[in-house]
């Protein structure tokens, strides 16, 4: 690498103080940032980066990113130039804290790596857990560590392919949902995309080939589109300005890998972005209505290409209107119609509104999920239950009566039930999704309108856990099935599927308490007698009112008017139990039908054969092999 001499470096710190003073920063402050600059300095004297430069050109190039992109405030800046000198050099804490003050002091400690002799989950994890709990008093400190491994990531090269592969996962495994949830889209984008970069190299390099390509390719059909949109506004007297970006290679290869699709058939390669001043007569709702009105004028709209993040922001604070508009080379072009503010706080996130009421708002964000999350992470994954819950991108649902719920992407209508009550998730029945009936495990979509049924008789099932995906879903329905749940100590045979009331057989398990119980004309049973005799016990499998098993019965009869009635009725009215399907063929007047319904116990299935087979016209019925779900 080539030498940095002290002459570079000091031009390389004077950028720092130089974006400071044309912020409006006082004097004062400015000698306070160049005061934490020359501690940093003389504390990193000598140490090199892996890749040969000095060190202290990263902590400056830290403080520029935390001054210039992040544009955070001078304490932040003399902690960024300060960041590693607690944990690297022999200046402690106390020292920062006497030059610099105790807010100085807290923002180094949170990013300092506390060394430990154990460590609660791993190094790595521990870590994250202290930034995360930082974020209860100052949502600064991970936007120093944001910076921290921004800087990091674009200097990757340098490391050994195996340290490559650690940074770049953690990164992509945490800080760049991190980054997402605060707002940061710009850093998001930038950290995914640099991660990919140094996990997949081939990947990365095919995907920024056929990039280039397609720009080339596409060049001068986007700037007849572009002109053409230009000429629209202009006539209009809309002031804007345009411009089409490309989505970055780990965001298209991302899209591939959900659609299914090559990047030839990808749709939405790029975007086209409208942007209108801040000042104007109109609101910002407005103005992009009236862009959105005069482009359709012109060009055909994808049916359904409409996302109106304006009403309805992102939980991140992302603001927009999307459209989708048919080119004249006959390709659907996605526009982004923002203002600047919008634009500006795609970048800077939770810091765009500096106000105290604003930055509060969002470390209650924080605070709240993360204790959501804490109480339901007791055993351990703490941190994969945060980037898997906290961080993921959210979708906004309304009740009937229009009132937003958000929710993470690929939650269920048990999600939304548990989030307006309780008691709505804990009889949950059906739901309603945009008016039509659907199961309370249905996906919900952003937009949709949820309406729960519930029913005092339904309660949680044991497989509602695996549909839910919020916290307070997951934390409810955990208590309900511990409280609810029995000692397992009986297995019941997949081959015989045994009711209570059978005439019955159990085998212990080999190095367990667990008992299988069985049938005693099960095949499985008396091959198990036969091999291993010793391990039969006596079972006593009662009924249990609040347990209910599928069978499966087939029915043959003489059609004839209001057959099938009856047999509903004399399962569901008589014996008030539940039909889970039914099927039935009639050829030349002869009725074969399947009926799969729950009973509680050997006696019942045996009193409804009894009466089915009282029915006028049935000849047949007689149990069959039902799958145990």
């Amino acid at each position: 690498m080539e030498h940095i001499t002290d002459i570079q470096i000091q031009e390389k710190a004077d950028e720092v103080f130089k974006v400071l003073k044309e912020r409006g920063t006082t004097e004062q402050e400015i000698k306070k940032v160049i005061s934490s600059y020359r501690l940093a300095a003389e504390a990193h004297y000598g140490q090199k980066r892996k890749s040969g430069e000095p060190y202290i050109v990263h902590p400056i190039a830290v403080a520029k990113i935390v001054a210039k992109e992040l544009q955070l405030d001078t304490d932040t800046v003399c902690a960024a130039f300060l960041h590693d000198v607690v944990e690297d050099t022999p200046y402690t804490i106390d020292e920062i804290r006497d030059q610099f003050g105790s807010n100085v002091a807290f923002l180094v400690k949170v990013v300092t790596k506390q060394k430990k002799a154990n460590y609660e989950m791993s190094k790595q994890l521990d870590n994250f857990k202290q930034m995360l709990d930082s974020v209860q008093y100052d949502i600064r400190a991970i936007l120093i560590k944001l910076a921290d491994r921004m800087h990091n990531m674009r200097t990757l090269s340098s490391m050994r392919p195996d340290k490559q592969m650690k940074i770049a996962g953690e990164t992509d495994y945490f800080y760049a949902p991190l980054a997402n949830r605060l707002g940061l889209y710009s850093v998001k984008t930038e950290l995914e995309n640099l991660s990919f970069k140094y996990r997949c190299p081939h990947e990365y390099k095919k995907l920024e080939t056929l990039i280039q390509h397609d720009k080339t390719a596409s060049e001068a059909m986007l700037q007849n589109f572009n002109s053409k949109i230009s000429d629209i506004l202009n006539k209009n007297r809309v002031p804007f300005r345009i411009y089409t970006e490309y989505r970055m290679p780990y965001s298209l290869w991302r899209k591939m890998l959900k659609s299914g699709k090559d990047f030839k058939h990808l749709e939405n390669r790029h975007i086209t972005h409208i942007v209108f001043p801040d000042i104007l007569p109109e609101t910002e709702k407005n103005t992009c209505l009236k862009i959105y009105s005069l482009l359709t004028d012109v060009f055909k709209e994808k049916p359904g290409g409409i996302a109106n993040y304006i009403d309805s922001p992102k939980e991140n604070g992302y603001q927009s209107f999307h459209v989708k508009l048919l080119s004249d080379h006959g390709t659907w072009e996605e526009i982004h119609i923002s203002s600047e503010r919008m634009i500006r706080t795609s970048q800077l996130g939770a810091m765009a509104d500096r106000t105290e009421n604003n930055i509060r708002k969002w470390i209650e964000k924080f605070k709240s999920v993360l204790k959501d999350v804490a109480l339901n992470s007791q055993e351990g994954g703490f941190i994969e239950s945060v980037v898997t819950s906290f961080y993921n991108d959210d979708i906004m649902v309304f009740s009937p009566k229009g009132r937003p719920v958000v929710l993470p992407q690929r939650a269920t209508a048990l999600d939304f039930a548990f989030e307006i009550h309780n008691m709505i998730g804990e009889h949950a029945q059906y739901a309603r999704i945009n008016g039509r009936v659907c199961s309370v495990k249905t996906v919900l979509k952003r937009g949709d309108c949820v309406e729960i049924g519930v029913n005092e008789n339904c309660h949680p099932q044991d497989d509602w856990i695996k549909h839910v995906l919020t916290y307070k879903a997951k934390r409810f329905l955990s208590s309900y099935i511990k409280k609810h749940a029995v000692a397992k100590t009986y297995e019941r045979c997949t081959v015989c599927n045994p009711l209570p009331g059978d005439e019955l057989i159990g085998f212990k398990c080999l190095n367990s308490k667990l008992i299988t119980i069985h049938r005693r004309n099960c095949s499985r049973a008396i091959s198990l007698a036969s091999k291993d005799g010793d391990s039969i016990v006596s079972v006593d499998f009662s009924e249990d009112e609040n347990v209910l098993y599928p069978v499966k019965i087939s029915i043959r009869a003489v059609d004839r008017y209001h057959l099938l009635c009856d047999l509903i009725d004399c399962i569901t009215n008589v014996l008030k139990l539940s039909i889970i399907s039914l099927e039935t063929t009639t050829i030349d007047q002869i009725v074969d039908c399947t009926i799969v319904f729950s009973v509680h116990s050997f006696n019942e299935l045996q009193h409804v054969i009894r009466n089915i087979s009282e029915i006028d016209g049935v000849d047949e019925v007689h149990q069959e092999k039902c799958e145990i779900r």
